[in-house]
């Protein structure tokens, strides 16, 4: 199976087709589509009045007001621009898990890298600027924002090349990131998280400084969510090679899953308190299903404060 035809499943593309992934914010592009710019041009969709000031062009002076308050204004437009998009999927060892997935079950990288990928071509459909930054302790590959259909094919082949591996810091990862990234526009997160929560918060917070909208895809194992192990298992860390736990997990599941619970409810009052768009996804759940009911849910809250 060749790299497209692996990551962009016909019957997901078809479920969310019909969807479009819109910015909350302002954001920043080239090209006339659907998402405002913050920009003031003279085109499209009338904004504001500002005072007339020398050198300004004649021809944008609203003449009606002028009638009314004998002072000349400039009449500013809204441009309509394409959205720019920058997927960032976490590459790091721990999406590697379950390390012996079979062909009915994928690993957290599959899994999120297949969602990254529906994004991508949904994007592409709509003329939205897509690109794509792997990580894990550093910056992996990078694949520059493009509406060229063709850049599926890069992106499925990027996808395809990596193997997830070394340990991940978010935070180093993030800052870099916030620094490099020049336009606002919109940031999809694609992780299982596992990382230190405060280095997440302040990325986060960078992102947001910047003016970016950001969305975060919380993509977690159904082991990892239910802690279904019941007999004695040796538990081997993925990022730290050299740490091993052989143990009854029936002793430990209560605490676990307290931990669990603990943690998921710090990364999503987090996002809440950045105002990050937040959705925890088990890779038990159907693609088409989680990708829907997340973009569908989105599109609600946003025409629901429009």
């Amino acid at each position: 199976m060749n790299a497209r035809a692996k990551y962009f499943q016909p019957e997901l593309l078809s479920r969310i087709a019909r969807l479009e992934l819109r910015a909350r914010h302002v954001v920043e592009g080239f090209v006339s589509g659907l998402h405002k710019s913050p920009y003031k041009g003279f085109s499209v969709e009338f904004a504001n009045h500002r005072p007339y000031v020398p050198g300004d062009d004649i021809r944008h002076i609203d003449w009606r007001v002028y009638a009314k308050a004998d002072r000349f204004f400039i009449k500013e437009y809204e441009e309509e621009t394409n959205m720019r998009v920058r997927l960032l999927l976490d590459a790091s060892a721990s999406m590697a898990y379950p390390e012996h997935a079979d062909g009915q079950r994928m690993t957290k990288w599959q899994y999120a890298a297949t969602l990254a990928a529906s994004l991508a071509y949904l994007l592409v459909y709509q003329r939205d600027a897509v690109g794509l930054t792997l990580f894990d302790d550093e910056i992996r590959h990078e694949l520059p924002g493009s509406t060229n259909p063709g850049t599926l094919t890069t992106l499925t082949t990027a996808l395809e090349q990596h193997a997830p591996q070394r340990r991940t810091d978010l935070g180093a990862v993030f800052s870099r990131l916030a620094g490099e990234l020049p336009r606002r526009g919109l940031l999809v997160i694609l992780s299982d998280l596992l990382t230190d929560v405060d280095d997440l918060v302040r990325g986060l917070q960078r992102f947001r400084f910047h003016r970016h909208d950001v969305i975060v895809l919380h993509v977690l194992d159904h082991d990892e969510l239910t802690f279904p192990f019941a007999d004695r298992t040796l538990f081997e860390g993925m990022e730290m090679l050299d740490q091993e736990v052989l143990t009854d997990p029936q002793s430990l599941r209560n605490s676990y899953l307290v931990a669990l619970r603990a943690f998921l409810r710090r990364v999503e009052t987090a996002c809440l308190d950045t105002r990050v768009d937040y959705a925890l996804i088990s890779t038990a759940e159907p693609l088409d299903v989680a990708l829907t009911t997340f973009l569908a849910t989105r599109m609600r809250r946003q025409r629901a404060k429009a």
